[in-house]
């Protein structure tokens, strides 16, 4: 019984005093998770129920701040029990699924990004054929792709993953990620070479992709009047933060996390915590603080409640 517990149960071993601060843990974690529910919430309601924000760009938005979420919902229920609970351990197949979930929800980010940014370059370069190229058929399919090429992607790993034989135990972080590759027995050079394709795909072509359309946006916007210049800046310049900044917690994770280096176990604490904590909760306060429509939406609502 002990023999098959062992081989079912993984053990995180990436906490720091969990059992000294394990309230303090709870209640910060537990804090960003409502922050970060009813901030995107709040956000995607106002679209949805304004028909004025049914345009690409918002609607690109809310599936944005919805991927947000999900992916939230995938990691902090299951460390918030870990926080009050004496050991933090989890089966293998439960690991496998929120791993399938964290990078499929990650990856749909960067394809979500990627939208974003051709539609503000065709919005900007090309006005006129704006509503010929954006249509709802042609959002629609952007959508579908963005979720569904990230669950192809991520299923073959997820398969190849959940058939191999495990002979360590004890995962050196705090959630499910591509570090759970360190467990298995023998290194599966197909699922190296795998898993390194995808992560191109998934992060440096999209990357340049977005510079590349902003890039062309910033060029072309240069010789206007100061009016379009500022308003392409303010719709490309928060974006770019989103994806700098998710860009390289990203490659951390991805790459650095699975090097055997001796890296003090605070450190990967706080660059684990970062990953699940920025971009969460900065995009509703970038989309909806710098977005000057939503930001409207907003003070409109906080005004009536104040009345009411």
């Amino acid at each position: 019984m002990d023999n098959e517990l062992n081989a079912t149960y993984i053990t995180f071993d990436g906490h720091v005093d969990v059992q000294k601060y394990k309230y303090l843990y709870f209640v910060i974690m537990f804090t960003a998770y409502i922050l970060i529910i009813c901030s995107n919430s709040t956000i995607v309601g106002i679209i949805v129920i304004n028909k004025a924000l049914h345009e690409p760009m918002y609607i690109f938005i809310a599936a944005l701040l919805i991927n947000s979420v999900l992916y939230s919902t995938a990691i902090y229920p299951k460390l918030l029990i870990d926080f009050l609970s004496e050991k933090q351990i989890i089966s293998y197949s439960a690991c496998i699924f929120q791993w399938f979930i964290y990078y499929t929800l990650a990856i749909s980010e960067f394809f979500l990004l990627s939208a974003m940014a051709y539609d503000r370059y065709v919005s900007i370069c090309k006005p006129l054929q704006y509503p010929t190229i954006m249509k709802k058929t042609t959002i629609n399919i952007f959508l579908i792709l963005a979720w569904i090429l990230p669950v192809c992607q991520t299923s073959v790993s997820t398969l190849i993953s959940a058939n191999k034989k495990l002979c360590y135990f004890i995962l050196k972080g705090i959630i499910c990620n591509s570090t759970i590759q360190n467990l298995h027995c023998v290194s599966s050079a197909v699922l190296n070479v795998y898993g390194l394709i995808v992560f191109v795909i998934a992060v440096p072509l999209p990357v340049l992709f977005i510079l590349f359309t902003y890039t062309r946006i910033f060029i072309i916007t240069y010789g206007s009047s100061r009016e379009v210049r500022r308003k392409a800046a303010q719709t490309c310049l928060p974006h770019l933060l989103v994806l700098i900044n998710f860009s390289c917690l990203s490659a951390y994770d991805v790459l650095l996390a699975r090097l055997e280096t001796n890296v003090p176990k605070t450190v990967r604490l706080i660059m684990s915590l970062q990953i699940i904590l920025y971009h969460p909760l900065f995009n509703p306060i970038i989309y909806g603080l710098k977005m000057k429509e939503i930001y409207k939406h907003l003070k409109k609502l906080f005004r009536l409640d104040k009345l009411n």
